[in-house]
């Protein structure tokens, strides 16, 4: 299947009242457009990560009774489970689609992780632009543009807090044009990869 991008009825997605009945629509819409993305930037992304790194896309087993309010698909070195290891994320909420390089409250290494980054901070600030986005929740649909956050704090709080998290990357509205072109969507998750795998391979380096 080719990615021809996403369009406002992937997004609309998720007004869809009833559990049943929106994840038949996540299953429908959006996942497969989560797989062609894989196959176009698996080969990239292993190159860049320097390990294979295998597709995992959220199925939302635990939800019985609210349908989900964002889904994602997650790659990662790990081929049965993602969640506890560092791993890169596309996803959508509502109104905007995600790019993050993702550490979990499930990452047993954390506090490991986040001295690491805050010994690297100056060079995180000068390798990745201000206008990438930083999340401490992954289940909000909140981020701040790195421009604007305290990093040093955030990572402080990473480290000390066990429910915290640290999220870092791009979020794009979801009426930007750029969605909608499958090539140009491509390119842009590719270069977005690109810039934060030092980071990656420096939380992989413990």
């Amino acid at each position: 299947m080719t990615f021809n991008g996403f369009q406002q009825k992937d997004f609309e997605t998720f007004q869809i009242d009833g559990l049943d009945e929106r994840m038949e629509a996540i299953q429908e819409r959006i996942q497969p457009k989560f797989r062609s993305i894989y196959e176009e930037i698996a080969a990239d992304l292993n190159v860049l990560a320097g390990r294979e790194m295998y597709l995992h896309i959220a199925k939302h087993a635990r939800r019985t009774v609210n349908p989900p309010n964002d889904t994602w698909s997650a790659y990662c070195h790990n081929k049965r489970g993602y969640k506890k290891h560092p791993h890169f994320q596309v996803g959508l909420w509502d109104d905007n689609l995600f790019i993050w390089l993702a550490f979990i409250y499930e990452l047993p290494h954390k506090s490991e992780i986040a001295a690491k980054f805050i010994s690297e901070i100056n060079d995180i600030k000068e390798t990745v632009p201000e206008n990438y986005h930083i999340s401490l929740d992954h289940m909000k649909n909140e981020a701040t543009p790195l421009s604007q956050i305290d990093l040093e704090k955030g990572l402080e709080r990473f480290k000390k807090v066990k429910k915290a998290e640290f999220l870092i990357g791009r979020r794009f509205d979801a009426k930007d044009p750029l969605l909608w072109d499958g090539d140009k969507l491509i390119q842009t998750i590719k270069e977005t990869f690109q810039t934060l795998a030092p980071l990656y391979r420096s939380s992989m380096d413990l």
